[in-house]
């Protein structure tokens, strides 16, 4: 039987994923697309928008199921686990700066791309 703690932490990690991940969707603004390039900015932001929902999954289900992440996440799969969770994220916030303006449709699939490899890593490394 689980106690009131232990509860409480399942009920505060499900609200902090729906927090995080409305922030996201608020910032992102998935249903406004670009009118030149709208294929490739739903793309990325779509992709961006479901790797960040894995990995809060993935994030909760390792701290307060398997016992933290220091426990799924070990030795080198740690540090391979930081670059997964900064680089998609670097990768959405740079796209608004002037050097990828011209280059702004290369950039989104490219992103994608990162996205779709950061999402099967995280799988990978939480199911092996």
């Amino acid at each position: 039987m689980a106690n009131f703690n232990e509860i409480l932490n399942y009920f505060l990690g499900i609200v902090f994923i729906i927090i995080i991940f409305s922030l996201a969707y608020a910032y992102l603004k998935p249903h406004l697309l670009h009118k030149r390039r709208p294929v490739s900015t739903l793309l990325l932001k779509t992709s961006y928008l479901l790797y960040l929902l894995v990995l809060l999954i993935i994030v909760y289900l390792s701290a307060l199921v398997n016992g933290g992440l220091e426990k799924v996440f070990f030795g080198i799969e740690f540090f391979a686990f930081l670059v997964v969770l900064f680089v998609p994220t670097i990768g959405i916030f740079a796209r608004k700066l002037g050097q990828f303006s011209k280059k702004r449709e290369g950039y989104n699939y490219f992103f994608t791309g990162v996205n779709c490899i950061s999402i099967v890593a995280i799988l990978v490394m939480y199911f092996i």
